[in-house]
């Protein structure tokens, strides 16, 4: 399963990207709403796991957009 992981702390971030990638994922992680949104345009992903509160367009905005 192809993820998108967005999430700005470095610490969370390798957490559950870490956890993922053990059960046999593919995750991508971006820091930032911007870079996830252009991302998810060229690419295909399974699942998008949006954090909240990221710079320049939180994840909710990203996940309007993208729809």
């Amino acid at each position: 399963m192809n993820i998108l992981l967005l999430e700005d702390d470095e610490e969370s971030s390798s957490f559950i990207s870490k956890g993922l990638c053990e059960v046999g994922h593919n995750v991508k992680v971006i820091d930032n709403g911007r870079d996830a949104l252009l991302d998810i345009a060229t690419s295909d992903y399974d699942i998008l796991i949006l954090d909240r509160m990221v710079p320049d367009l939180d994840g909710l905005s990203v996940l309007r957009l993208a729809r």
